[in-house]
């Protein structure tokens, strides 16, 4: 593969999921310095005896929801000698992360307002801190690329009924702060046109995480391609928006979705 990411410094939040580990791979493939970051746990820890002894691979223990660690983080990596000038906002609450952490899924007429706003708190608020923190440090210094994750959710509403009988469900403030991540991207693309900085949203469609045949067949009738993403076909998409190829693109949104959207 080409070193199409050579020279390039990639940031990551929520490094250690199967979506952040596949980007933190394919990066590093590219030739890119990657500077994960994510909470710390059995996840986190695989992330670094993965990439254990490999010179362009750092670790940061971060939680986006913590507004003084994200002040913080940029400052930590640049007194490593790195300057990250590639930002990927991908740090959420999902459904899957919920049911693997053994939380119930509420109906809507139950569900909390403690937990609606914890997760505005990681998805959306922390996404915003940390674009607010290369305000503050990067932006305008030398030139910089943001790519905030969004979700096929984020402009299109779940079919319901796929999740009947599944351990884990749609939730409303997943799909809202999805949403409000392209309305962050769109306000900062121009914010900070002048300042030699591109703003991209990227909705990756339904990613396979070892989902029951069943849940494959239900949300496969609904896409065109007729099957789930491969982790790898998402991260191919982020290394383009991550790459000098991308540089006239800014305050787009890319579905990569096999079609989802396009019905």
């Amino acid at each position: 593969m080409d070193k199409q990411l050579t020279g390039r410094t990639v940031f990551i939040t929520g490094s250690a999921g199967v979506l952040g580990s596949a980007y933190v791979r394919r990066m590093l493939k590219a030739g890119a310095r990657v500077a994960a970051s994510d909470l710390p746990g059995d996840r986190a820890d695989t992330l670094k005896d993965t990439h254990q002894g490999n010179q362009n691979f750092r670790f940061y223990d971060l939680d986006v929801g913590d507004e003084a660690a994200v002040e913080d983080i940029f400052k930590r990596i640049f007194r490593d000698g790195w300057k990250p000038n590639v930002v990927l906002n991908n740090a959420a609450i999902t459904g899957e992360l919920l049911m693997g952490a053994g939380n119930p899924f509420p109906d809507f007429a139950n569900t909390s307002v403690n937990d609606w706003e914890r997760t505005l708190r990681t998805n959306l608020t922390g996404a915003f801190m940390v674009a607010r923190q290369m305000d503050r440090d990067i932006v305008g210094r030398y030139p910089a690329t943001l790519v905030n994750v969004a979700s096929m959710y984020g402009l299109n509403g779940p079919h319901h009924a796929i999740y009947e009988g599944m351990p884990f469900k749609s939730f409303s403030a997943y799909s809202a702060t999805k949403a409000g991540i392209h309305g962050l991207t769109v306000w900062l693309a121009g914010y900070w046109a002048q300042r030699d900085a591109t703003v991209n949203t990227i909705a990756p469609g339904a990613v396979f995480n070892e989902h029951s045949e069943e849940f494959q067949r239900r949300v496969s009738e609904l896409i065109m391609a007729g099957r789930m993403a491969k982790p790898d076909e998402i991260a191919d998409a982020m290394l383009f928006l991550c790459s000098p190829q991308a540089g006239y693109m800014t305050g787009q949104l890319v579905n990569v979705d096999g079609g989802f959207s396009a019905w």
